[in-house]
């Protein structure tokens, strides 16, 4: 089974794939989708939407995978991310199944075992996971 993840955001949506094979995963690309701040919020979107087709095209995925919405105090950012987060959504909608949605505590739970871990310990984790 093929896994594409994304974390989304305006300036930069993080992505990764995987293929699931048993317990092993492989990893088979990562990258990120950076936009501009100089460009107006509709083309930024429409960049995040474009790359994130191009990468399901690619890559053929089984599933979609989004880091859900974290509110924390910037409401615009927030507000920000959900467009991100809606774009890629459409993006996904292609392979007509509903993307999954998991929190940024289920991720790092997931992947380290504690819910507040820090970046660091899960890219660290990742690595270790990955190889």
């Amino acid at each position: 089974m093929i896994i594409l993840g994304f974390d989304p955001g305006t300036a930069s949506t993080g992505w990764g794939v995987v293929e699931q094979d048993g317990n092993r995963l492989r990893p088979l690309g990562h990258g990120c989708i950076v936009t501009s701040a100089k460009d107006p919020t509709h083309l930024r979107l429409r960049q995040i939407h474009d790359q994130a087709c191009r990468l399901i095209d690619r890559y053929r995925p089984h599933v979609v995978v989004l880091e859900d919405l974290f509110v924390n105090v910037n409401v615009k950012t927030a507000l920000a991310v959900g467009q991100a987060k809606g774009v890629l959504i459409l993006a996904a909608s292609a392979l007509e199944t509903a993307p999954c949605e998991y929190s940024p505590l289920q991720i790092k739970m997931a992947v380290t075992g504690y819910g507040r871990a820090t970046k660091v310990q899960v890219q660290e984790m990742t690595k270790t996971i990955l190889r």
